[in-house]
């Protein structure tokens, strides 16, 4: 149980806080919802925050035009069809599929998925039956599952026609899914790089996400390398003009399903690549809560200055007359408002809403209902920021101390853990585990040419004269320091024949790129080293 108190000059009940979860909901409740409520943030920006949408599983949103394998993707995770699956060439999948763990497979149509209050979705609600009919659940057993939820998009066409023809904004819903989700995978096909208008849309849709956001450029097999390198920079390039942040957004390559390789050239670098996704998305579970505080921080922010561009806007409305006249005025001027609030309130420019989103939505508004400045409620929001969340991040690291390690687990993350077929693999270091020769002795006669040239005594060389040839390789002074720790199985500060030949042999390894172990794995140890 965490136990704190606030210290404002008032004295204050302690809260009691028995998990994250539990503290991020009563925080909203308490402290930021009556501030979105009075100035109407919903009606603005994003629907109120329910239960569920705290408890819910860690949620990875694949988005990407058609037939670039998003359900694929999903299906090499898992290892197994969901229910309302369906993959081919041409625009197959229509609708947007939560993708959730459940005893027996079942679909559940989208008007019943919005009023269970089990599930993050009730505020969808909002965007019709246009949409509802467009959005399902499909629920199976799964491993994978039973650590994180999948969302499957229709895929983004070209044209203004298809766009307009969803019946539903598009656009609105990814970025409803993109304040809630923990991961935001935009999948490329290395055929198909051109960005339509609606992917633009969507892209610049998802801004301010931009830390959730991962890029993945599939059926990289298709092609040659020479090839490949053209399409990544193409594909940098067209990125780069959308996405306006000064970080590059990570691009994993290769190929996600369970087919052989067209064009295996590149077969170590989709191994590494796939390797590095995978931990990405097992990482997410132990994540999670400091993916919710981290938006819940978000929306704070997003909340206070909210506040005050409605309260400035009541307060420049006249009593009487010419209140449509000045509305249409501060909606014109509402540039020169963020300016004035900016520099009054010391707020970062990034913090204010899009200008252009803002006027559109305040066009609608009645401005007589707003509401005057409550500095209680803004102190409240203000004390949550400062006292509350910092304390709450202890809370977070208590629970990960204490909860054993989170990671996704099953289907394609389980076919490379172990084994002989585990990335990397009987490769560096790890060359020769299987055999039962000691792997150092087949290169050992070049090595022990190079040992009685250096004079030893007692059939042992000094660390001096190890020295002068180990820094022929031109590896940095820590990279042999460390060789040597390694080499030196006995630490008695000298080099036998075998642990010299140990030592060229890890040199031979990192000069060939790859990692040094930690520790000398038992099958390097030289042979009249072992058992001691």
């Amino acid at each position: 149980m965490f136990r704190w108190a606030n210290n404002d000059g008032k004295k204050k009940d302690p809260e009691l806080f028995q998990t994250v979860s539990d503290g991020l909901k009563r925080l909203y409740r308490t402290k930021l919802f009556p501030l979105e409520d009075t100035y109407r943030f919903h009606d603005f920006h994003s629907p109120a925050l329910e239960d569920a949408d705290f408890d819910n599983k860690p949620m990875v949103l694949l988005v990407g035009q058609y037939s670039t394998g998003k359900t694929t993707f999903i299906r090499h995770l898992m290892e197994q069809d969901f229910p309302g699956m369906r993959i081919g060439p041409e625009p197959t999948t229509d609708s947007f599929i939560a993708v959730m763990h459940g005893d027996q497979e079942s679909l559940i149509p989208g008007n019943a998925l919005v009023v269970d209050p089990k599930k993050p979705f009730r505020k969808l609600n909002a965007f019709g039956n246009a949409f509802l009919n467009r959005f399902i659940c499909a629920q199976m057993p799964n491993p994978v599952l039973d650590s994180i939820s999948i969302i499957d998009t229709p895929g983004i066409l070209s044209g203004e026609k298809q766009r307009i023809s969803r019946g539903y904004d598009f656009a609105a819903v990814l970025e409803w899914f993109a304040e809630r989700v923990d991961r935001i995978i935009l999948l490329f096909d290395a055929h198909k790089l051109d960005i339509s208008d609606e992917f633009s849309e969507v892209i610049r849709a998802l801004k301010n996400h931009e830390d959730k956001m991962r890029v993945v450029l599939n059926k990289a097999d298709q092609i040659g390398t020479q090839q490949l390198m053209r399409v990544y920079g193409a594909l940098m390039w067209s990125l780069g003009k959308i996405v306006n942040t000064p970080e590059v957004i990570r691009v994993y390559i290769g190929s996600f399903w369970a087919q052989p390789l067209l064009v295996a050239d590149n077969r170590k670098l989709f191994e590494a690549e796939e390797q590095d996704l995978f931990r990405d998305i097992q990482g997410l579970p132990r994540n999670a809560a400091l993916r919710k505080l981290n938006d819940l921080i978000k929306r704070a922010r997003l909340a206070k200055v909210h506040a005050y561009i409605i309260c400035a806007l009541k307060k420049e409305m006249p009593n009487v007359f010419g209140k449509e006249n000045k509305k249409k005025e501060l909606i014109a001027n509402l540039g020169d408002i963020y300016a004035r609030i900016e520099k009054e309130q010391q707020i970062s420019p990034g913090d204010f809403p899009k200008l252009s989103k803002m006027q559109e939505v305040l066009g609608g508004q009645d401005f007589t209902k707003f509401q005057g400045l409550k500095p209680k409620l803004v102190e409240a929001v203000e004390d949550m920021l400062a006292n509350d969340i910092a304390k709450l991040m202890t809370l977070v690291r208590q629970e990960e101390a204490a909860m054993p390690s989170q990671a996704v687990q099953g289907g394609a993350f389980d076919g490379t853990m172990n084994g002989p077929f585990g990335h990397g693999y009987g490769e560096g270091a790890g060359e020769g585990i299987d055999e039962l020769e000691w792997i150092v002795a087949k290169d050992k006669p070049t090595y022990d040419e190079i040992f009685y040239t250096l004079s030893p005594v007692n059939g042992k060389v000094s660390g001096a004269m190890a020295k002068k040839e180990m820094v022929k390789s031109k590896l940095p002074n820590n990279v042999l320091g460390k060789i040597w720790k390694l080499a030196d199985v006995d630490k008695d500060g000298f080099l036998d024949d075998e642990e010299f030949a140990l030592a060229n042999h890890l040199i031979k390894v990192k000069l060939e790129g790859h990692e040094l172990p930690a520790d000398l794995p038992d099958h390097l140890v030289p042979p009249s080293k072992r058992g001691q």
